[in-house]
């Protein structure tokens, strides 16, 4: 049975296969870096929650989670203005943070972030995507562990969403007309 989600799908950029290596890639690292340490996963609402699960699954490291919602997109445009939903809970003062992300396209949510949860005094503050777009880039910031790079298409699949559409495609398509 075809998924109804399919039709406006041009093409696979990434398969569930291809996800599976980027996600293990990044795992390896981050449990390299932090071994011996007990980092605090900050997944970002809602896009990164399929990746950051998987991520999680894949260390090997004593880790926590904890989330953050936030709201920059408007259809298949970042608005520009970030607006922070919901908040972590956990205290970060001394801990390692990673943040981790779905995508870094403008990179503008990312460098608000850093700069509040650096402001919290953290031993560290990394930045995990599956996905980088560097040629969205509007704020200077760079990932620490990265998945893959894109060019400038707007996928969907794997979390990332259309309007709240996509999100639970198994794989990363490229939408029709983007």
């Amino acid at each position: 049975m075809i998924n109804e989600l399919e039709k406006d799908i041009d093409r696979v950029l990434f398969s569930e296969d291809d996800i599976k290596a980027m996600v293990r890639k990044v795992a390896d690292e981050i449990n390299e870096d932090y071994a011996g340490k007990k980092p605090l996963l900050v997944a970002l609402l809602k896009g990164s929650v399929i990746f950051a699960s998987d991520l999680m699954r894949s260390l090997i490291i004593d880790c926590e989670i904890d989330f953050m919602k936030v709201s920059s997109y408007s259809g298949t445009q970042s608005t520009g203005v970030i607006n922070i939903i919901s908040d972590i809970r956990t205290e970060i003062a001394d801990r390692h943070v990673i943040i981790v992300e779905d995508i870094v396209d403008t990179g503008l949510t990312l460098s608000k972030l850093k700069h509040q949860l650096a402001s919290r005094n953290p031993a560290s503050l990394k930045i995990c995507t599956l996905l980088d777009k560097p040629s969205g880039r509007k704020a200077a910031i760079e990932a620490d562990y990265i998945g893959g790079t894109v060019g400038n298409e707007f996928i969907v699949g794997y979390g990332l969403d259309y309007d709240e559409k996509f999100r639970n495609l198994p794989y990363i398509g490229v939408m029709k007309n983007s």
